[in-house]
Formats: C-alpha cells, structure tokens, sequence
C-alpha cells in the first residue's frame, strides 16, 4: 500500500485531531460538568477514528 501526499496529510490531521479530543475528553472526564460532553468526545474520536482506517485503506 503506497499513500500519495494528500493521503498522508489526511492521515496526519486525523491523528492530531483525534489527540486533542483524547485530551479534552480526559479533561471532561476529570470535571464532568456536562456527562454528555464526555459522550460527545467519544463518538467524535470514534468517528475520526473510522475516517483514518477508510484513508489507510485506500488505494
């Protein structure tokens, strides 16, 4: 499997966004104001995450 450049930079700003959720949602965690934040948080890794495997996937 050979990436072109688009599909590396796909994969780079995925993987950074799905860092920055991980860290809000340890941070929603820890506060737990708003329990649906936390729920928020996961789904949208969840999602980032299916996003990265369709790019690696690709041919």
């Amino acid at each position: 499997m050979s990436l072109n450049k688009k599909q590396k930079k796909q994969i780079d700003v995925e993987q950074q966004k799905i860092a920055q959720l991980r860290m809000q949602l340890s941070g929603a965690k820890k506060q737990l104001d708003d329990p649906e934040e936390v729920v928020r948080l996961e789904k949208e890794i969840a999602a980032a995450q299916v996003r990265l495997e369709k790019i690696k996937q690709q041919d």
